[in-house]
């Protein structure tokens, strides 16, 4: 029984080493796939990433507002402060609930990452005048609006 565990590991370890030494040789590449490019993907996650989720006008609509403090030691610390609205990071890329969701924090106009809580480190920004936005989406990743404007806070910074 262990011989054949051996010989079937065997198998495994030098076959997929051999098929990407063929693919190789004929210029086969292995490449993943733009992210940003809605047409590379499908369903549910491609249209719930691109139809924003309209929020009514009001005292329960959510807000946002975000500071940015200096580190004492490198970086800076993103402060998130929302009303009406809960980080909800274990019910993401499910259903949406009002009131509920994580953020999306931009850098200059392009995506660094999730965040599901109030507070982040920014450590390696550029040098120079940098924006920082932070918008806050549903469970389903859509961007929460209000008319034609997304729930966001933009502030700028100058990094030395």
């Amino acid at each position: 029984m262990s011989r054949s565990l051996a010989l079937f590991a065997i198998g495994l370890t030098f076959g997929s080493g051999i098929g990407f030494v063929v693919a190789a040789g004929n210029g086969i590449t292995f490449t993943g796939h733009d992210h940003g490019d809605p047409a590379q993907h499908g369903g549910a996650e491609h249209h719930a990433h691109s139809q924003p989720l309209m929020i009514t006008p009001g005292s329960t609509a959510p807000k946002i507002a975000i500071d940015v403090h200096k580190d004492p030691m490198s970086g800076w610390n993103l402060q998130v402060t929302t009303e009406n609205f809960l980080f909800s990071p274990e019910h993401v890329s499910t259903a949406d609930r009002p009131g509920e969701g994580h953020a999306h924090v931009y850098i200059n106009g392009s995506k660094l990452t999730r965040l599901y809580g109030n507070w982040l480190h920014l450590g390696d920004l550029p040098k120079g005048r940098v924006e920082i936005t932070v918008g806050l989406n549903a469970n389903s990743h859509s961007p929460l609006m209000i008319g034609t404007d997304p729930i966001a806070d933009s502030v700028i910074i100058d990094n030395p």
